[in-house]
């Protein structure tokens, strides 16, 4: 592989997250990339999005994404719940984290995909919108973990659902 630091084919990996060239000892960390998502309760539903693009097209997936350079999560969260739903909560609270695997034009990207529930008195109106194809309310007892498009998603469900809807306290 060529060098993007001195473009000479001394490119090499080290291990399955780095990089070295063997010419001007430039080093590349391809480290976890982090993503938030929501999981918005409203008494005994929860709301569920349908993905509107590869990977897992079609499939379950909690409003969310990545984080970008020099945001928080807690700040990734509100953009991208903006960004797909027109909504800001008032609360958010840590739910927890589990590393996903994010296959993208045949190209595997592992992630840290953080989650926060968020609870809500009343639905509000919302929008699909960003790279959401649908939004839908489904009830707490008719969720089906197999149709969440990621592991990490299914993990946390189960885990929501194992706890009685009730975040637990990390660490």
């Amino acid at each position: 592989m060529y060098c993007p630091s001195c473009g000479q084919p001394t490119f090499t990996a080290q291990s399955d997250k780095s990089f070295q060239c063997n010419q001007c000892d430039f080093t590349f960390f391809h480290n976890s990339a982090s993503a938030v998502l929501a999981i918005i309760r409203c008494q005994n539903e929860v709301l569920v999005a349908e993905r509107g693009r590869e990977p897992g097209k079609g499939m379950w997936d909690f409003p969310g994404g990545f984080v970008d350079h020099g945001e928080s999560l807690e700040q990734a969260l509100l953009r991208e719940l903006q960004e797909e739903l027109m909504f800001q909560p008032s609360q958010v609270q840590y739910f927890g984290s589990y590393p996903n695997t994010y296959l993208y034009k045949n190209i595997e990207y592992k992630t840290c995909d953080a989650f926060f529930a968020v609870e809500i008195e009343q639905k509000p109106i919302l929008k699909a919108g960003d790279d959401v194809a649908n939004i839908d309310w489904v009830k707490i007892t008719e969720l089906q973990p197999e149709k969440f498009a990621f592991a990490s998603a299914r993990e946390a469900i189960a885990l929501y659902l194992k706890n009685d809807y009730v975040p637990f306290d990390c660490c």
